[in-house]
């Protein structure tokens, strides 16, 4: 086992597994801490658990993550190639979105897995991630396929928003431009992709409060004639 491995492992026991910062525990089956490799170069931040992760313990098992399996092997990459966690680590009742006062009590969780990982790339599914990590109020259908810089924590990534999977299987049609935006994975990874784009607007006070500004990315739960209203794309 890595330094890394072995830090990580440590912490998911002693601050993650038994958390209780917010209601959300009550309800939960387990704590969905995330999984993969502890020392990817690439990690991969989603929504929150639902239904089945609840139960499995595992990040993205329904058919979302089926299909971020399909689009991981369309670059050569597989889940034991890089870390897959979420926002929150505890299901939503009913699966809704998650609350402001919610990812407030669990972002610490995810800024320390990043912290101690110490990916070079983090790909952002969605608006609730995308906005978290970037501190900035601009939906997914604006940020999606143009990477950023930022420091998180200590550490220096590159920040790079994709749809969530979800999007595409509620609207067939996106899954060719979000097939696009994973293709430029691989040259992000080896650093040679273009200079950063920077968007000149200010970011808003806080993470929480970008997430409330929006509307937010279903970690795909709603019902598709819902998809577009709730951010989806």
């Amino acid at each position: 086992m890595t330094d890394r491995a072995a830090e990580l492992r440590a912490y998911h026991e002693a601050e993650v597994v038994g958390c209780t910062r917010c209601p959300l525990h009550a309800g939960r089956t387990q704590v969905v801490v995330g999984n993969g490799d502890p020392t990817a170069e690439l990690m991969l931040v989603g929504e929150a658990p639902g239904y089945h992760e609840d139960r499995l313990g595992v990040p993205f098992v329904g058919q979302a993550g089926k299909l971020l399996d399909r689009l991981l092997a369309g670059i050569g990459l597989t889940r034991a190639d890089v870390f897959v966690a979420n926002v929150l680590k505890c299901r939503p009742p009913g699966n809704r979105d998650p609350a402001p006062g919610e990812i407030e009590a669990c972002e610490s969780h995810l800024f320390r897995q990043i912290s101690i990982i110490r990916p070079r790339l983090v790909c952002t599914l969605g608006n609730f991630a995308t906005k978290l990590l970037s501190g900035r109020p601009q939906g997914i259908s604006r940020m999606h396929g143009r990477e950023i810089r930022a420091r998180i924590g200590d550490l220096d990534v590159v920040l790079y928003p994709l749809f969530h999977p979800a999007a595409a299987l509620y609207t067939p049609s996106m899954l060719s431009l979000l097939e696009e935006d994973f293709a430029r994975i691989p040259t992000l990874l080896a650093g040679a992709a273009a200079p950063a784009r920077e968007d000149p607007r200010p970011a808003p006070p806080s993470p929480a409060a970008a997430v409330a500004s929006e509307p937010a990315l279903s970690s795909g739960r709603a019902r598709p004639a819902e998809a577009e209203q709730l951010g989806l794309f």
